[in-house]
């Protein structure tokens, strides 16, 4: 049987429409009403909410803190070299540099008028800049702005330098302003020295938790530079900070049997960058073996980026595979 309408139809064979009931078209009437008067509202207050008082513009939002992509985090195993008491001789025309590592961790200081940085990123390797966060050394270009009430005990191996009270503002301006000036030279990352203070004679009764505090005020101002920042050696407060920094700078960990409390680094996908100084370091000269395997094969230490350096840290180097390498630097008269 054919399908059939209700619906009459015309002399064109198109079928005609049935009005709308009454009630069926109050009620749409009625339900547009409500809906335009509901969005006014919404708007209004929106509109009212985002308005200054005195009817002016809406404020713009607060800018954004760079997200955690935005600093650079290295690699679990990535090459480095560190220089600390030398300034590096690159020729930014023609730069070229030994050995090829990715990572070079060099002194802040000793770098700031020059082009090394500069000449380091045409090579395509990433820049740590080292300071001293926890100490004062009276050498530095800003020591004229240390109180001596900030002062604690001198060093012990370092008698010209003085633990620092790190939860000092006056401190803590210091070192806001050290990190501008990383920054501004192009720095990739920060290696804040001396974080240890309260595992020494420090003259100051630091603790863990004052530790911990000045590593998150400097992670802040790091981090709104968009630089990475290290931990330097303080393996008791690793808990705390480990996802506030990018990578660890020990030092010694295997002569010290705790290689192992730097390993949640590595769990976590960063690096530890491992320094040793064993006997017989620098000076042109190869290890022994015995003191080589000492400092390469300890537990813990898997996966740390480890090299051999002397004590002054100057551009001598020795890996775990027994190359040795000299940077090129600087000779002062």
């Amino acid at each position: 049987m054919p399908w059939k309408t209700n619906h009459t139809v015309n002399g064109k064979g198109k079928p005609q429409r049935k009005p709308l009931p009454r009630k069926t078209k109050l009620f749409i009437i009625y339900f547009s009403i409500v809906v335009f008067v509901a969005l006014a509202l919404l708007f209004g207050l929106k509109y009212g909410l985002h308005q200054g008082r005195d009817g002016s513009a809406p404020a713009p939002p607060p800018p954004t803190p760079p997200g955690d992509d935005e600093v650079w985090q290295p690699a679990v195993n990535t090459t480095w070299q560190i220089i600390l008491s030398q300034e590096l001789n690159i020729d930014n025309a023609n730069p070229s540099v030994t050995p090829d590592v990715e990572v070079f961790d060099i002194d802040m200081f000793l770098h700031q008028n020059t082009t090394v940085i500069d000449s380091l990123h045409k090579l395509n390797k990433k820049v740590i800049c080292y300071f001293s966060a926890g100490s004062y050394e009276p050498y530095r270009p800003d020591s004229y702005k240390f109180q001596d009430s900030d002062m604690g005990n001198d060093l012990n191996g370092w008698p010209d330098e003085k633990w620092l009270n790190i939860s000092s503002p006056h401190v803590r301006e210091i070192m806001a302003d050290r990190i501008v000036i990383a920054a501004s030279m192009g720095c990739d990352a920060i290696d804040p020295d001396n974080m240890d203070g309260y595992l020494n004679d420090n003259g100051l009764d630091l603790t863990t938790n004052q530790t911990v505090d000045f590593l998150k005020f400097l992670h802040r101002e790091a981090k709104a530079q968009k630089m990475a920042i290290g931990l330097k050696n303080a393996p008791d407060i690793i808990p705390e900070v480990l996802d506030l920094v990018q990578f660890s700078v020990n030092e010694q960990c295997a002569a010290q049997d705790n290689c192992q409390n730097f390993a949640p680094f590595i769990k976590a996908g960063k690096p530890v960058f491992h320094i040793e100084y064993p006997s017989g370091a620098g000076g042109g000269k190869k290890i022994a073996p015995s003191a080589s395997k000492k400092s390469c094969s300890a537990k813990g230490m898997d996966g740390f980026s480890s090299l051999m350096k002397d004590l002054k840290l100057d551009s001598w180097v020795e890996y775990c595979d027994g190359t040795r390498e000299n940077t090129d630097v600087v000779v002062w008269d």
